[in-house]
């Protein structure tokens, strides 16, 4: 399929900010195998953190490195690594591919396949894998960013397969979506709305220096600060920060929580929750979005899972369904996690 090459500031306006990354380790991605991994281990792609150099670092095979790297001399046309997503299926807009560090050794082309494998079963010789971004160069060193021309595949894919023409090494590896929710059959029943897993995505933030905001969105309550969203000190007296995150369905809410895991000397002093029905980002992005208080400004409290409830005095304007939530933390400071219990609305 057909790929635009993009700079990091286009595809995080694009990309990042519409869609998830369905491979990623914290959200439950996983390496299932790959086709060599003398030099590195394929498991490096998905890790979370940037990679890093330790130069003089050796192993029993050569030098260390924070990647993904094969031998050399491959008989084959191609290496290739299969990853299962994080999620049940997904369609898939893009992706990006970074060698870091990788100069002289690192994969000269790529290309990304995807299957979708039944329940229970794991991709074999008779799998049918389909193009997702087709044959690129890749430069050595470096962050690049695909999307593909014609937008979100039209199949979902639960298995995806990185190849590396002929070999080499790349450090990591992010693939952009949209998660394919599976939701319970009865409206009755109520679900994290908010998860990344029912679709759902943070659309715009005011600022994200330490944490980037599509943590708040991610399974279990996470290792330490570094896997929250966490914005800069500031110092203008008035000050607030927000997030805005795109629900994966319509629906009303029935309890909101907010998590503060390990956040200890730099938890907000208060947060505040709002919620709009519109049918759009634009529309929700829009000056004039008239935006409801749902959770008036409440003192928070350092590692603390903060729970509202309907009906307990302080959770309020909830009978309409909603689409969309405002989470705003007052000055500034730390999250880590964001849910959002309600009931669909079709």
């Amino acid at each position: 399929m057909p790929i635009t090459v993009i700079d990091q500031v286009q595809f995080d306006a694009q990309v990042r900010s519409r869609y998830s990354d369905v491979i990623g380790s914290k959200l439950g991605g996983k390496v299932i195998s790959s086709s060599d991994e003398f030099f590195a281990e394929a498991s490096n792609l998905l890790a979370p953190k940037p990679p890093i150099r330790d130069k003089g670092r050796y192993t029993y095979n050569g030098a260390w490195y924070d990647g993904w790297e094969t031998r050399r001399h491959n008989p084959e046309p191609a290496d290739w690594v299969i990853i299962k997503l994080g999620v049940a299926s997904a369609r898939i807009i893009g992706c990006e591919i970074d060698t870091a560090f990788f100069d002289g050794n690192h994969a000269p082309e790529i290309d990304v396949e995807g299957a979708f494998v039944p329940e229970d079963g794991v991709p074999n010789a008779n799998t049918k894998w389909t193009a997702i971004i087709d044959k690129t160069p890749c430069g050595p060193s470096q962050r690049q960013f695909f999307v593909r021309t014609d937008g979100l595949t039209a199949d979902f894919y639960n298995y995806v397969r990185l190849n590396m023409y002929p070999d080499g090494g790349i450090a990591r590896f992010r693939l952009y979506g949209t998660p394919l929710p599976v939701f319970p059959t009865a409206l009755t029943t109520v679900i994290d709305l908010a998860h990344v897993s029912s679709g759902g995505v943070a659309i715009a933030c005011s600022d994200q220096h330490f944490g980037t905001v599509d943590n708040l969105l991610l399974p279990g309550r996470g290792v330490d600060m570094g896997d929250g969203w966490e914005t800069t000190r500031s110092r203008f007296p008035g000050h607030e920060d927000w997030v805005i995150v795109r629900l994966g369905a319509r629906g009303i809410i029935e309890k909101v929580v907010v998590d503060t895991a390990f956040f200890r000397g730099n938890f907000p002093d208060k947060i505040r929750i709002e919620v709009l029905d519109v049918v759009d980002d634009a529309a929700a992005l829009s000056s004039d979005a008239a935006w409801k208080v749902i959770v008036p400004d409440q003192k928070a409290k350092p590692d603390y899972e903060h729970e509202y409830i309907i009906n307990d005095g302080v959770l309020i304007n909830v009978e309409e369904p909603v689409t969309y939530v405002k989470l705003c933390m007052i000055p500034d400071g730390g999250i880590k996690r964001l849910r959002v219990f309600a009931r669909r609305v079709l």
